[in-house]
């Protein structure tokens, strides 16, 4: 790759912080080396080293969408402002081939003292421009932050919503070729975030983002790659589907333990019997334009999952109306979906919920048994099988792939275990439909458990 395709070069990069137990060794650390070097001593060193980044290295091309993920204390918020200029690493280089735009913590690049509109005018000095090209792009700032009087009015005042907004509002408007948003959009209203997406959008179909963000959502559904960062090195560099998976892993493991789920040998599944399934394209006709055809593919034991190991999701199965499974099915016809879990331990309170996501990996509905049981909790006993079973209505949805992520889990819905989580459980394909942007209906009508003797 020449250097003209690529616009961030990352190469051994390295930061290192000095961690004083009291600030009297902040002060020891300042005098005494010297005099011990007088002295003819080995200096002594009066901190520890953090090493925030340690070795990190890779590379964005023009035109990419790059998202960085990680828990707290990873080390994201550094790398970002290394790159954006505003802090210098111990070791290694960065080269950035454009002009940079940074919408890093809230509020940074702001003085709070000073009205809205001068820190306008102040941070289009800093990213290069004229006071009469400022002067120019004032109007469309203004107009896009939307903050009405308020833009005359010292920023210390504001809410976190207007100077998410005024800070947007200029990064949209400085003509920069990479632009850095670090956690950005965690605040706002809606109809905000919904206008900054829309731009984003726009800007990545020339321009090129790193993209900081604890939300896997806006990762899977914006970004092109992603990096995991772990302790300030990277674990893993892949799609965003792959990094957020194994983050999302790694932060319930670090609440609950390391997974007992252990990872399958890939194996061929026996072929079933072509009578064992009910196929419902018999029922409609074939000729019909407003049929959105679905094809549905096996269980897959094999997908990647994690948990505790204190169950085992054992099928997952979309049936019709009779408990037949399916093979193909139409939107709008009421389904059953089945999920079969063993508990590999006795289990107080247990619940079983799924996800169905796009092919990004993007949520699009879901769904749990723990609001159903929430008065009259169950408790399975160890060895025992149970089946949740949730009867809905199969969406309209638009030709493309899908997948639906099951999980079981022990406890309430803000406090549990997770047993077992399969990221891709079952997959299917909608191959026809009149449904141009997704046609969402989910009228959920029963939801049970019920242990199988």
């Amino acid at each position: 790759m020449s250097f003209d395709d690529v616009a961030i070069h990352v190469n051994n990069l390295g930061k290192c912080y000095q961690i004083y137990n009291a600030p009297r060794d902040r002060l020891k650390q300042f005098f005494a080396p010297r005099l011990q070097r007088l002295a003819g001593k080995l200096p002594k060193q009066y901190y520890q080293e953090f090493w925030a980044l340690n070795d990190v290295s890779f590379e964005v091309k023009k035109g990419e969408c790059l998202g960085i993920i990680g828990r707290n204390g990873s080390g994201k918020s550094t790398l970002l402002q290394i790159i954006a200029g505003t802090l210098s690493p111990n070791n290694g280089i960065v080269s950035v081939n454009g002009k940079v735009a940074a919408l890093l913590e809230l509020g940074s690049g702001f003085n709070p003292e000073f009205t809205g509109r001068e820190n306008v005018y102040m941070n289009g000095s800093i990213m290069g421009l004229s006071k009469v090209e400022m002067d120019k792009r004032f109007d469309e700032i203004a107009a896009f932050a939307d903050i009405g009087d308020f833009i005359d009015q010292p920023v210390k005042i504001y809410s976190s919503g207007m100077m998410l907004r005024l800070a947007f509002a200029v990064v949209v408007n400085v003509d920069a070729d990479i632009l850095i948003i670090d956690e950005a959009l965690a605040v706002g209203d809606a109809f905000f975030v919904q206008k900054c997406m829309r731009f984003l959008r726009k800007f990545m179909e020339t321009n090129t983002m790193l993209l900081v963000s604890h939300d896997t959502g806006a990762i899977i559904n914006l970004c092109d790659r992603a990096i995991l960062l772990e302790e300030g090195k990277i674990k893993l560099t892949g799609t965003p589907k792959e990094a957020s998976e194994q983050y999302l892993a790694d932060l319930y493991e670090s609440m609950q333990g390391k997974s007992e789920v252990k990872k399958t040998e890939k194996h061929i599944l026996p072929e079933m019997e072509y009578e064992d399934y009910h196929d419902m394209r018999q029922e409609f006709i074939n000729n019909s334009n407003l049929r959105n055809d679905i094809e549905i593919s096996k269980f897959n034991p094999d997908s990647e999952g994690f948990g505790t190991g204190g169950a085992t999701i054992e099928s997952v199965v979309l049936c019709d109306r009779n408990d037949r499974p399916l093979l193909w099915v139409v939107g709008g016809e009421m389904v059953k979906l089945k999920i079969k879990c063993k508990a590999n331990k006795d289990i107080f309170n247990p619940a079983v919920g799924f996800y169905v996501k796009d092919r990004h990996g993007q949520p699009l509905f879901a769904e749990t048994t723990n609001i159903t049981y929430i008065n009259s909790p169950l408790s399975i006993a160890n060895g025992d099988v149970y089946v949740a079973e949730f009867s809905f209505r199969m969406p309209f949805l638009p030709i493309g792939e899908y997948s639906i992520m099951a999980a079981t889990a022990e406890g309430s819905n803000t406090n549990h275990v997770q047993l077992h989580w399969l990221h891709d459980a079952l997959f299917f394909k909608s191959h026809s439909t009149c449904c141009l942007s997704g046609h969402m209906e989910l009228p959920v009508k029963q939801i049970t458990i019920e242990v199988d003797k």
